[in-house]
């Protein structure tokens, strides 16, 4: 699948993805690429923002390939195992999830994060890459194993890459870049 023939929906983590973050090059790179935006970023309540992925996937008008980041990850994750009628996942051709958390572990914080916890242990009805660091300090490597085993998406081993953001030295991320062409080639 090509980039232009799909929605690329954005799906930030906590406190938003900044002008530096990779999430938001891609969008300004991306032509079909569209932020989901939640009302309150530093306070996430997982229904509302679940709600906004599940709105920005019905207001699609291509089939929606969701690019997900940390806290972002679990919302779209949430807003797929949790749809019932599965008329949402039909939509959706693929999922790019990195730096996925911990929201199950109670020493990472902020601790308002594991009320996205536990995630949906079911394999998702659509192909995905899960990008994981060895040294995410919202997260093992093992952990993001384990989800990815569980979902049935490929694990991408992202090296001693921190929380793949901007204060990771993430900004631009080529090889991020890279990565999701090769995933969206296999859609």
């Amino acid at each position: 699948m090509k980039i232009r023939d799909a929605d690329i929906v954005l799906v930030p983590g906590y406190r938003n993805s900044g002008p530096e973050h990779w999430q938001s090059r891609w969008q300004a790179r991306m032509k079909t690429a569209r932020r989901v935006e939640q009302a309150e970023w530093t306070k996430p309540v997982r229904e509302d923002w679940v709600r906004e992925v599940r709105n920005a996937i019905a207001e699609a008008s291509a089939p929606v390939v969701l690019v997900a980041h940390s806290l972002g990850v679990a919302c779209a994750v949430h807003a797929i195992q949790d749809d019932k009628d599965a008329a949402l996942s039909g939509k959706v051709r693929g999922g790019f999830f990195v730096a996925p958390p911990d929201v199950t572990n109670p020493a990472i914080r902020p601790r308002h994060l594991m009320t996205f916890g536990p995630y949906p242990r079911d394999p998702l009805p659509f192909p995905a890459f899960v990008v994981a660091s060895r040294n995410d300090h919202y997260s093992s490597y093992e952990k993001a194993e384990e989800i990815a085993a569980d979902w049935g998406a490929f694990l991408v081993d992202a090296g001693q890459s921190g929380h793949i953001n901007a204060e990771s030295g993430h900004g631009p991320w080529p090889e991020g870049l890279m990565v999701f062409a090769e995933f969206m080639k296999r859609l």
